[in-house]
């Protein structure tokens, strides 16, 4: 029997049942069912996957757990761990089979438990540590904060002096409810200070000369000398000029990070942002009246935490009245100067690109403002060749800018995701996903809310519902598509750049280059992989330039399209810089390619035979029943299908019918008209039009009625084909 080392309480051990969760445990077992739920276990990164880390406890390399995505407290994109390095985690489930559920911990340092203890399952259990060759339990050197003899209270202060980090100025107790942060004590000043008003420092906080933060209520006014030091307003750009001096910086925080030592406060001025450490006790808020997009005045010292520079703050003022409405007005010029697109030339000047000079200039505004904001960019983009080369081009634009906007190294996975979508509609199913992950986001790190761009998607009926959802939230909807609209749409939107004759990823291309003039030799190839049919000499030009010729891009455009199937959801961003702008791209461009073309030939013999034509109204409408005669479920997919059979010339209207839903590919065939048609004849038969053309678009229906839902649509789009025919 032993004496808990936290509150010393007779126990088992080193650690009594009430306090277990406080010391952190070294495991020397080699199976999971001798581990402890609900305890801290040191552990060793193992590897990671899209769901989560998987995580080795103790050294015997036989007991993994898996920390799933879901238990971590911020993006596992984000995570800044390795392979190999030494982490903290609690087990919270031992399964029959093995397995290991592990939850997050925000302490992620030995000094952050109450004790460091080595659990061997096979020593005495009232020891929890190895013996020595005498027999005689021995501590860790990192194991108790206090020995068991000493007094509970002892070991509590002999805790929480040592998990203080080392800091150049003591450390100030986190503000209560309702009162106002003030500038700590220097060490050698004995008389107990007043906090300093908010107005006070507001006041002062208005000019940008060296000021004295008011801390004593001897001091009468600005004439008499105060006797703290004043701290001098810096610009965050000229920080690094002032690495180990004590500063001020007033801004906006951007965002708050709950981290397992301090609190993390990115705050932005005018010039940039930069992340201000404030710590109370591991773990805990500081600050907690501080807020996102908050108006503050920051005191402390600049230093370097990882190689980025930050501010270790002695005190973090939430400003009022003149103070903040200055830094507002600071923030304001600069954002409007920053959002301004620089003036530069279109990838190419073409009489489509030319007429769209204004909305072009609209869409990288907003992008820029987003970046200057510091507000996340989401790229949701179909998931096919158009949508993924649009959404990369633009992706490519923003990530440089948020890099120089942001000191942090995982700036460009927290402030820029690209997520694509299977269908070319936003619809509440895709603005559900998103807008719980905003929520979350603004919940856990106090996020502003995203600029959303969809590419490619977002302008007809069917995304009206998932647009007013983000517009509840204030969300900002930028969309950019090709093809036909739907006012409604359009109207649900706060910049929309809908056009014609020529593709989404053009479009984007044009955008991305406006938004970011530096990635131009980037970008200038990107169009030609969108067309699959005749390339635009200007845009064949520019990949030529480049070193892509027809065929070298006709290489990357099907390595895209194949890449884009599998894992739809997923960004595949280092897969698709290594195709775009990876060293022997053609290589692996080529190799993939290969894959596509294999495949598609396959369906295309299968297909080629199972054509049927039917003639309507002095036309021939052409009909492929893709449920009977393609493995369309698997690559490549009817779209794909019916486009590489109009390709190849021997149809001209062509029909693919898969179990539940109708494609159309053909010159003057109207979706919308379609379904109404076809819902008309077969009233029963659940019909709707999806998309506003055929091109991105399909009809749905019931399975029941397939037979007769297939002879409407021939009949209707045989009298649209041939009305056509008439009128030229």
């Amino acid at each position: 029997m032993g004496t808990c080392i936290i509150c010393g309480v007779s126990t088992d051990g080193r650690i009594c049942s009430s306090h277990e969760e406080d010391v952190a445990f070294r495991f020397e077992g080699n199976r999971a069912n001798q581990l402890g739920q609900g305890r801290y276990y040191e552990g060793t990164v193992d590897g990671f996957a899209d769901f989560g880390v998987f995580v080795d406890i103790g050294d015997s390399g036989k007991v993994t757990g898996l920390l799933h995505r879901s238990e971590l407290d911020r993006r596992l994109e984000s995570l800044e761990w390795d392979p190999g390095q030494t982490v903290f985690v609690q087990v919270t489930d031992v399964h029959d089979n093995g397995d290991i559920d592990l939850g997050w911990s925000i302490r992620q340092e030995p000094r952050e438990f109450r004790g460091l203890l080595v659990h061997d399952p096979d020593a005495d259990p009232s020891t929890f540590e190895p013996e020595d060759e005498e027999g005689n339990g021995h501590a860790e050197a990192e194991t108790a904060p206090a020995s068991a003899s000493e007094p509970a209270a002892e070991a509590e202060e002999a805790d929480a002096e040592s998990a203080e980090p080392e800091r150049s100025e003591p450390e100030p107790e986190a503000p209560a409810d309702g009162a106002e942060a003030s500038e700590p004590e220097p060490e050698e000043t004995t008389e107990a200070e007043e906090p300093t008003e908010t107005e006070e420092l507001a006041e002062e906080t208005q000019d940008s000369a060296a000021e004295s933060v008011e801390t004593t209520d001897e001091t009468e006014g600005p004439d008499e000398e105060a006797e703290v030091e004043p701290a001098e307003r810096v610009p965050v750009e000229e920080l690094d000029d002032h690495f180990g001096d004590r500063v001020r910086v007033e801004g906006e925080v951007r965002s708050v990070h709950q981290t397992g030592g301090p609190t993390v406060f990115e705050v932005g001025d005018e010039t940039g942002t930069v992340e201000a450490a404030a710590f109370v006790a591991a773990g805990e808020r500081a600050y907690p009246e501080v807020e996102a997009e908050d108006a503050v005045a920051v005191i402390g010292e600049v230093e370097r935490h990882r190689g980025d520079l930050q501010v270790e703050s002695e005190s973090v003022v939430v400003l009022e009245g003149d103070a903040a409405h200055t830094v507002e007005e600071r923030l304001s010029e600069a954002v409007n100067e920053e959002a301004a697109p620089p003036e530069t030339e279109p990838l190419a000047a073409t009489p489509e690109i030319e007429s769209l000079d204004d909305e072009l200039d609209a869409v990288a505004t907003a992008l820029r403002r987003a970046v200057v904001e510091s507000r996340p960019v989401v790229i949701r983009h179909t998931a096919t060749v158009d949508g993924y080369v649009g959404g990369v081009a633009l992706e490519r634009a923003v990530l440089p800018l948020v890099e120089e906007a942001h000191a942090g190294g995982d700036a460009r996975y927290h402030y820029v995701s690209r997520r694509p979508m299977r269908d070319a509609f936003y619809d509440v199913g895709a603005a559900t996903d998103d807008v719980t992950s905003m929520l979350k986001d603004a919940a856990r790190h106090d996020e502003k809310h995203p600029l959303f761009v969809l590419v490619g998607a977002g302008h007809t009926e069917e995304s009206i519902d998932g647009l007013g959802l983000l517009e509840t939230y204030d969300a900002e909807r930028v969309v950019l598509a090709t093809g036909g609209s739907d006012d409604e749409a359009v109207a649900a939107t706060d910049e929309s750049l809908v056009t014609t004759g020529v593709t989404t990823a053009t479009l984007a291309a044009h955008a991305a280059v406006r938004t970011n003039p530096d990635v131009r030799e980037d970008l200038e190839p990107l169009p030609a992989f969108s067309y699959w049919g005749e390339v635009p000499k200007a845009y064949a030009d520019l990949a030529a330039e480049h070193g892509y010729d027809d065929e070298d891009a006709a290489a990357v455009r099907e390595a895209v399209a194949l890449a884009a199937y599998y894992q739809s959801y997923e960004d595949k961003r280092e897969l698709l810089e290594d195709l775009f702008w990876g060293e022997g791209n053609t290589g692996l461009a080529g190799h993939i390619s290969d894959q596509f073309r294999e495949k598609l030939e396959t369906a295309l013999e299968t297909a080629r035979p199972h054509i049927e034509e039917r003639a309507v109204a002095g036309t021939t409408v052409s009909v492929l029943d893709a449920e009977a005669f393609t493995h369309h479920r698997d690559f490549p997919t009817l779209p794909l299908i019916l486009d590489a059979l109009r390709r190849e010339g021997d149809v001209d209207t062509l029909l693919g019918v898969a179990e539940d839903e109708l494609h159309v590919r053909g010159e003057g065939v109207a979706l919308r008209e379609l379904g109404a048609d076809v819902a008309e004849a077969v009233p029963e038969g659940g019909v709707a039009a999806r998309g506003a053309d055929a091109d991105s678009g399909h009809v749905e229906f019931l399975v029941g009625a397939r037979k007769a839902v297939i002879d409407a649509a021939v009949e209707s789009v045989g009298e649209q084909v041939g009305e056509r025919a008439i009128t030229e």
